[in-house]
């Protein structure tokens, strides 16, 4: 199922519309803006409770190609849309957390500009470190939200109340998936996830707005 657009800003005048006075109409000052994502009530029910999500790195949070520099140090490519959606999640009391089997300074960097603080790196036996990471936060797998793309993310994904895949996901983890993006991982992916859960959370509409000001 995949996120459906809706009509936004029903408020404004039409386009040429002219005002009592003469000449073009004024936009209103402040126009309640109506959200134009909307996801199935399916996936808004799973997603409902979720106060924690895992992510994967590679081929999650980046397209999953590993570019080498000369010194043979992996370079990375991030998406800012997904960014933002990290910090937006923050705003709603979710908390984003990464488990990820490689390691490097300019990802560390990128997660502590998002701040980040729930990190896991190096880390292939992904199902010990959510659980480290729930006992810190007080929460147990109902309340969790996992993305993967290949076989170490599974246990993860198969505990969580609500699992996503990227369509570049292997097919074994698409099958366990609730939910594939439209968007490929690095590419929106995670962006993706964080709308359903804010739509979900009853955030989305408010955020939206403040942005909209």
């Amino acid at each position: 199922m995949t996120p459906t657009l809706g009509t936004s800003c029903p408020s404004l005048p039409p386009e040429g519309a002219v005002s009592p006075w003469g000449g073009p109409a004024a936009k209103p000052a402040s126009t309640l803006v109506t959200p134009a994502l909307n996801f199935a009530p399916e996936l808004l029910l799973k997603a409902q409770g979720v106060r924690v999500a895992f992510f994967d790195i590679d081929g999650v949070l980046t397209d999953g190609g590993l570019y080498m520099s000369e010194h043979g140090e992996p370079v990375k490519r991030f998406n800012t849309l997904d960014g933002l959606g990290l910090k937006l999640l923050q705003q709603a009391g979710i908390t984003p957390a990464v488990i990820t089997g490689r390691d490097s300074p300019a990802l560390r960097a990128r997660l502590q500009a998002l701040g980040i603080t729930h990190a896991h790196f190096g880390t292939e036996d992904k199902h010990p470190a959510a659980e480290t990471t729930l006992k810190a936060l007080g929460l147990d797998w109902s309340a969790v939200a996992a993305m993967g793309d290949d076989w170490p993310d599974l246990p993860v994904m198969r505990r969580a109340a609500l699992s996503c895949a990227p369509p570049n996901a292997h097919g074994e983890v698409k099958a366990q998936a609730d939910y594939i993006t439209q968007a490929g991982g690095g590419q929106g992916a995670v962006r993706e996830l964080c709308d359903l859960l804010l739509i979900a959370s009853g955030r989305y509409a408010g955020l939206l707005q403040e942005y909209c000001r």
